[in-house]
């Protein structure tokens, strides 16, 4: 993950406000990766559009669109913005 996350490491800073963001269930959202390891999803999925299904723990169940199929990604709320 060394060179991964070496792209995102000055792109952003999080705040207190993005860690604490909350979302509901059917929320339209978009996967924005920040430079915080908890909760990141993998970096292919990076500006893919998707919908809250569930909340587990602080983090979210996204079902994104991948090709033919519909995964569910397990993304913390730091790496989420609202479409």
């Amino acid at each position: 993950m060394n060179r991964k996350t070496r792209k995102l490491k000055g792109k952003s800073i999080t705040s207190v406000s993005k860690l604490v963001r909350t979302y509901s269930v059917g929320d339209k959202v978009i996967i924005d990766p920040k430079a915080k390891s908890k909760g990141l999803p993998h970096l292919r999925y990076s500006g893919r559009h998707g919908v809250i299904r569930e909340q587990r723990g602080k983090s979210y169940i996204v079902e994104v669109g991948d090709y033919r199929k519909k995964k569910n990604l397990v993304v913390g709320p730091v790496h989420l913005k609202l479409a």
